[in-house]
């Protein structure tokens, strides 16, 4: 039988390859005269019908004849699904009283299809609908299927489906007679084409923080359970991801229009059972039937009844051993709940109110119905919203807002808050910034404060805080600093301990501006006052989460200044303090968990900091607040890039880059590239560095002033070093350093910088400036006692003793920094050390030795996947072979002599320049400066009396020669 292309619509092929391929199997096994019972099972929504189209247009594409049919829901008529199949076709009857001739005249009909040659198809949908009749005919044609090439294709809800044919299927699928096709939930990349053929815009489904096309599509997929048909639902209603499962989206009329479906299966309840579905809606799931009968004013029987016809239709599921009952999925709630009355629903709103009250219940719990009964009860209404907005901020910061808002709307307003409004709209600001809106929550703050003369002192100080740290999450450090002094500076001194929020805001303003000296004494200050709190017990009034997240500070801004006597010991305390709060306190400031990340990675502890991080990340998308997600995933990038796992560095990054984007947060998406720069100069070839030089560049030129713009400078002059741009390192160190003591940088990170000044100037001929950057940062790593910052001192110093032709002290210093970076945790520099140092370990322990320090570069840049550390790696080796080789030709030619004179670096060199390369060329396969190259060249120009590259090569080419001979 020739089986055509399907043709049919693209939504019916999306995600349904394989049972489309099975189809076809189906028919090109009906065209060798094979027929077979399918049965299409599955959840309303999951494509059943779809699948039923496609065999009818498959078949009919085969010339194979058709008959259709979908059971109706509440139809009593006998077989009617099989006269609705039939249709008008003359030669069948089914108006006969005896089941018996009826089956027998339909089994007829069909063997007389399979007879014909063509064969026939007979398919049936909504099976779990159709009259009693209807099933055990239908169960009848199952057990005893018709010979030759006849489809017999049935589609039903099982949890539904009459018990007669349920068993007959079950029955057919253990005995082979019967094929069980079960649609599974769409995919990821099914709800992505999907997206795209339906034409949806990012943000249509997402409006309050721009997804990329894979999120979206993965959030929705996880909403809508893989089931096409609650995916449309969800997108009608404009799905907000921040406030599913709670509310589907902002577009209730778009979400009951596309929900019909779902419409109708409650129309066809009775009146009990869509009373019981309305009151569940309202309670939420899971619900106890004793709620429902107490919300509902029905007795407990009646309300078990209704639950029972609601479990059949399967509206509601019961949770397992647990007594409560769920709906099928939460849009059947939410449409049961908003087709409701308006009068029923608030009635029930207010019982559920009640009895939750009277229970002890939550006030998150509470506010859930307090929302509903805003315009009814507005007082009551009003404090619940802001304390369940202040229960769930760490969670579900969009909710926080929407009650919020709630709250403020039902208040009376006038020319100035009221001080009652004031505390709604600063908590309000509050959960716009852990929303990610981040300039809605600028607009509150700066709302507020535009006439404080009435607030309290506690008040006044937390406005000031709020708009503090708006200003500061948006970049707008100069904002943020001036309404943090202005209201530190009206306070009394000593600082009382409930400035401990308005301080934490002004210090880690100053630690993103870079100007975190300015800050320390008052940050110290409120943290000494919190602590001795704390001692006399008398911290429950301040805030403990406030109280946590200055000391954290206090901890990350001595950590950052490099005194880590003081921040060691701190940071020890602080872990204790923040790992012992729930998760809860610790979402209450975003800053907290990334600041001791940051603390954590600044005295070189990366696990402990990358826990950190991650159970932010786990906090935010979990719901909770989003401002400080993008700190997060740079944190997570820079260890990542460490520890050599450079691919998921650059992830990282990329993920960073667009939240910081989607938050309007551009000094964070110039640190996303900086972060990025950092992988791909190892990860990338030498022949891409133009690119990722020009990737740092941008990175350093659009990076506001402060902590963000002196990490681009760095990674700027990291990434010019590694790819031979020796003055470009230094210029980007000393201008983004501000000068020579680099007072704009990280004091913690002096160490390596100073070593990378010093490799620069030895690269540039200032052996005199290289010597002394190199023991500026010996004497600053000691100070600090980091191991890896001594690693990058100790490796720029076996630099210098290796361009003086101390060799063995050379190998000798590259082993340690080897060894420190290789305890560090840090592959990538470590492997990059056996390279630059193998030239001085031939020189002091031999060839061997040497090939060995770079066979393991090798192995760590492979299994790293360091591909500029690989290439130099190779390069080495085909040197050392070189040089070998070279060696093995004098020791069997003594009387040669035309290199005898040469040191072994001027061999070296020599041996390059005759291939044609550079004196650039020369430098970067050497690890040296233009200059040393150039200097050495003079060299050799005067121990060979020869004046040009072109006379050394024709000097070495006819020595080679006349060995050869």
């Amino acid at each position: 039988m020739f089986i055509p292309a399907f043709q049919g619509t693209h939504d019916l092929l999306v995600g349904r390859e394989a049972e489309t391929t099975g189809f076809i199997g189906v028919m090109e096994a009906m065209g060798s005269g094979h027929g077979a019972v399918l049965e299409i099972a599955g959840d309303p929504g999951i494509g059943k019908t779809r699948l039923i189209s496609v065999l009818a247009e498959l078949a009919g594409g085969c010339g194979v004849q058709v008959a259709r049919a979908h059971a109706v829901r509440g139809n009593t008529t006998a077989y009617q699904v099989f006269r609705d199949a039939w249709g008008d076709r003359p030669g069948l009857s089914v108006s006969a009283a005896d089941d018996e001739a009826v089956f027998r005249a339909i089994r007829s009909r069909l063997a007389e299809w399979a007879a014909d040659g063509g064969g026939g198809m007979l398919l049936l949908d909504d099976v779990h609908l159709c009259d009693p009749a209807s099933a055990e005919l239908a169960a009848r044609l199952v057990r005893t299927p018709v010979p030759g090439p006849l489809i017999l294709a049935l589609a039903h809800q099982p949890r539904r489906t009459d018990p007669v044919l349920l068993e007959a299927l079950d029955h057919g699928v253990r005995t082979g007679s019967v094929v069980r096709i079960d649609p599974e939930p769409l995919d990821t990349e099914a709800v992505t084409v999907l997206l795209d053929h339906w034409r949806v815009p990012v943000a249509a489904a997402a409006v309050r923080e721009p997804l990329s096309s894979s999120e979206l599509a993965e959030q929705l997929r996880a909403a809508s359970e893989g089931n096409p048909r609650h995916l449309r639902i969800l997108l009608a209603g404009g799905w907000e991801p921040e406030l599913w499962p709670d509310r589907p989206g902002s577009d209730t009329d778009g979400l009951l229009r596309e929900a019909v479906a779902l419409t109708a299966e409650l129309d066809a309840l009775t009146p009990d059972a869509a009373t019981a579905a309305h009151t569940a809606a309202v309670l939420g799931d899971p619900f106890r039937p004793e709620d429902v009968a107490e919300v509902s004013g029905h007795n407990l029987d009646q309300t078990l009844d209704a639950l029972n016809d609601l479990v059949r239709a399967d509206v509601v599921r019961p949770v397992t051993s647990s007594g409560r009952f769920t709906f099928r999925h939460p849009l059947l709630r939410h449409v049961a709940h908003d087709r409701a009355g308006i009068s029923d629903r608030l009635t029930a709103h207010q019982r559920a109110l009640g009895l939750l009250a009277a229970r002890g219940a939550s006030v998150v719990q509470q506010a859930r119905h307090a929302e509903h009964l805003v315009g009814t009860d507005a007082p009551a209404a009003v404090i619940l919203l802001a304390q369940g907005a202040t229960g769930v901020l760490p969670d579900a910061p969009a909710t926080a807002v929407r009650w919020l808002r709630l709250a403020l709307d039902a208040l009376p307003s006038g020319d100035r808050p009221t001080p009652e409004r004031a505390a709604l709209m600063i908590d309000c600001s509050r959960a716009l910034s852990a929303a990610g809106r981040l300039e809605a929550a600028r607009t509150m703050a700066h709302e507020v404060l535009r006439d404080h003369t009435y607030l309290t002192e506690d008040l006044r100080l937390k406005a000031y805080a709020a708009r503090a740290a708006a200003e500061r999450q948006l970049g707008r450090f100069a904002e943020a600093e001036a309404s943090a002094r202005t209201a530190l500076h009206a306070l009394p001194r000593p600082l009382p301990a409930a400035a401990a929020e308005l301080a934490f805001e002004y210090g880690s303003l100053h630690v993103f501006w870079g100007t975190y000296r300015q800050a320390r004494t008052l940050v110290r200050e409120v943290a000494a006052a919190t602590a001795a709190r704390d001692e006399t017990g008398t911290s429950g009034e301040v805030n403990a989460t406030a109280v946590a997240s200055v000391r954290v500070l206090s901890a990350f801004g001595d950590s950052y200044l490099g005194d880590m006597t003081a921040a060691i010991p701190a940071l020890l305390d602080c872990t204790q303090l923040v790992d012992g709060l729930p998760d809860a306190a610790a979402a209450r400031t975003p800053e907290l968990l990334a600041m001791l990340g940051c603390t954590e990675l600044f005295t070189e502890q990366h696990p402990a900091a990358s826990r950190h991080f991650r159970r932010g990340l786990t906090l935010a998308q979990a719901g909770g607040p989003q401002q400080m997600v993008p700190h997060c995933l740079l944190g997570l990038s820079y260890i990542d890039q460490e520890a050599g796992r450079l691919n998921e560095a650059e992830q990282w990054a990329l993920e960073a880059e667009r939240v910081a984007r989607a938050t309007g947060a551009d000094d964070g998406i110039s640190m996303s590239k900086a972060m990025r720069v950092g992988a791909m100069v190892w990860a990338r070839s030498r022949g891409d560095s133009a690119a990722v030089v020009a990737l740092a560049e941008e990175s350093a030129r659009t990076a506001q002033p402060g902590w963000w713009a002196g990490s681009a400078a760095m990674q700027l002059a990291m990434v010019r070093l590694i790819s031979g741009d020796a003055p470009g390192c230094t210029e980007a160190l000393l201008e983004g350093g501000g000068g020579e003591d680099l007072h704009l940088f990280q004091p913690n990170y002096h160490p390596m910088l100073l070593a990378m000044l010093s490799t620069a100037a030895l690269f540039t001929g200032d052996a005199d400036a290289a010597r002394r950057w190199a023991r500026d940062g010996d004497s600053t790593a000691e100070r600090l006692g980091l191991p890896v910052q001594q690693a990058h001192v100790d490796r720029a110093q076996a630099i210098l003793h290796m361009a003086d032709g101390e060799h063995a002290l050379a190998a000798k210093l590259f082993e340690q920094a080897a060894l420190g970076f290789r305890r560090g945790g840090r592959p990538i520099h470590h492997a990059w050390t056996l390279v630059v140092g193998a030239s001085s370990v031939e020189s002091a322990l031999g060839p061997e030795t040497a090939a060995n320090w770079l066979a393991s570069a090798v192995n760590l840049a492979d299994i790293h996947g360091a591909v500029r550390v690989h290439e130099d790696a190779v390069a080495a080796q085909d040197l050392l072979a070189a040089s070998a080789t070279s060696e093995s030709t004098v020791t069997e030619s003594p009387q040669l002599g035309v290199t005898d004179l040469l040191t072994e670096r001027e061999r070296q060199i020599a041996a390059l320049v005759t291939t044609g390369k550079r004196s650039r060329d020369v430098a970067e396969q050497l690890f040296l400066s233009k200059r040393t190259v150039d200097a050495h060249l003079a060299r050799i120009y005067r121990k060979l009396n020869v004046s040009s590259r072109t006379a050394l090569t024709s000097l070495l080419l006819s020595a080679n020669d006349a060995d050869s001979a």
